[in-house]
């Protein structure tokens, strides 16, 4: 793969909290804007190709440790990065005399032929920039707010069986969702990007196959990632431009605009002049939404739109 993709991951979630913030609320900037990170956003990317059988290096995992406990007893403890390694390219990094074969090793996970990785272990250090960049997902919706739900516990706190009316009480918690939000991530896709490593014969570089398995997870990932605080969560539109060779675009979610017209939601693209002006430069536009209650505004030549789901052409 030679040109490079510009594009915008779209996501909707309604009654449901995308990213929260270390106090449970939705992601908010200093002017109170609603926003999600890259990483809320490749997360469930990567659990979808982990799901899939896929290589995944940076995401969490767990181990039984026996005896590393609090007087012996058995603890339950995330993997550290070399463990993690170790485990999916089913080597010892201690052992690892060979840099290459470490470098080699992580352009076999999917998250770092996409992503990039900054690897620092056993004094093996690596940095590798992703082909895949992903800006932050800004929500364009305005009547966005926090709802937070009261949830009755069936236990009471045992802590507190000594207080008087306090043992026989169930427990109280709070669930913090967002009414409604739509959030809209920028990307862009640099297959060049690992062309030094491709003539050390480190990597093929990024291929079709990457960009169909990234394409696949921007469709789908958050759709099907269903944990309590993200369902109300899912994938409602996204757009791929490939250009050619030697030519550039902006950041495009900077231009679109959200509204609500009847039963329909309104995503307008506000870069159709610089998109028709720039057509002889551009291979392909797709364009991919939820056809049950979206409309898609814009006057892009050439475009071709799909159901996001069934991903046939509309």
């Amino acid at each position: 793969m030679k040109n490079r993709v510009y594009g915008i991951i779209g996501v909707k979630s309604i009654m449901a909290n995308w990213n929260a913030d270390f106090e449970g609320y939705p992601k908010t900037i200093s002017s109170g804007e609603t926003f999600g990170s890259d990483k809320a956003l490749k997360y469930p990317m990567k659990k979808m190709w982990e799901a899939e059988g896929e290589r995944v290096l940076y995401i969490k995992s767990l181990k039984v440790d026996s005896g590393e406990g609090k007087k012996g007893e058995i603890a339950v403890r995330p993997k550290s990065l070399r463990e993690r390694y170790d485990e999916i390219f089913e080597t010892n990094l201690k052992e690892e005399k060979d840099k290459t074969n470490v470098i080699k090793n992580l352009f076999k996970a999917i998250d770092v032929k996409n992503f990039g990785a900054t690897f620092a272990e056993e004094k093996n250090n690596a940095s590798i920039t992703g082909a895949v960049q992903i800006g932050q997902g800004f929500n364009k919706y305005v009547d966005t707010y926090p709802e937070e739900q009261q949830i009755l516990s069936p236990f009471r706190d045992s802590s507190k069986d000594e207080k008087e009316g306090e043992a026989n009480q169930s427990t109280l918690g709070t669930k913090i969702v967002s009414n409604e939000a739509h959030y809209f991530y920028p990307f862009v896709i640099n297959p060049q990007v690992y062309k030094d490593f491709v003539k050390m014969g480190m990597t093929e570089g990024y291929t079709e196959e990457d960009y169909k398995k990234f394409k696949d997870a921007a469709l789908t990932s958050a759709t099907f990632f269903n944990s309590n605080s993200k369902l109300g969560c899912e994938n409602e539109f996204a757009l791929f431009i490939e250009i050619k060779e030697g030519y550039y675009l902006p950041e495009l979610a900077q231009y679109v605009k959200f509204s609500k017209e009847k039963d329909y939601d309104v995503i307008e693209l506000g870069f159709d002049e610089l998109i028709n002006q720039f057509k002889d430069n551009i291979l392909s536009v797709e364009i991919y939404y939820n056809t049950l209650n979206v409309k898609v505004k814009h006057n892009i030549k050439g475009a071709k739109e799909y159901n996001i789901f069934t991903r046939k052409e509309v």
